[in-house]
């Protein structure tokens, strides 16, 4: 089966229907049959950016739930070290700590492919092993 990792911006673009990458993120889900998954990380984000919307919160977590996204919590302290010396390794890209969670959950899945629109930081991040993901908006 196949599975993507999502980064908040598609997660953003797809719930706002004004978002200028709404149409090529839908177009992208919508046509998707298999795994997602994210981090508790990528949620919060995703939240804050949707929290000017009064129904922002609940639309993200309908999606989630319909989409059967799993949401993994990377923030236990031997995760939250890898986190921070991935951030310290790329700190001249630089990655945030919501990126570097889903390199660390990549890793721990197995999973190649990323839902992102931050093609400058995917296109620079690599795993602990130096395995860069394949952003899957550059596919057509």
């Amino acid at each position: 089966m196949k599975a993507w990792i999502v980064d908040t911006g598609p997660l953003v673009a797809y719930l706002d229907g004004s978002d200028p990458a709404h149409h090529a993120v839908a177009r992208r889900w919508d046509a998707f049959a298999g795994r997602l998954a994210t981090t508790s990380a990528v949620v919060t984000e995703t939240i804050h950016f949707l929290g000017q919307s009064p129904s922002g919160p609940r639309a993200l977590a309908e999606l989630v739930a319909d989409s059967g996204m799993e949401v993994f919590d990377l923030c236990r302290g031997p995760e939250l070290r890898e986190a921070a010396l991935l951030m310290e390794r790329f700190v001249d890209t630089p990655m945030d700590f919501a990126d570097a969670t889903l390199l660390l959950l990549a890793e721990a899945l197995d999973i190649h492919d990323i839902l992102t629109l931050d093609r400058r930081g995917f296109a620079a991040y690599r795993t602990r092993d130096n395995r860069a993901l394949r952003n899957v908006m550059e596919l057509e």
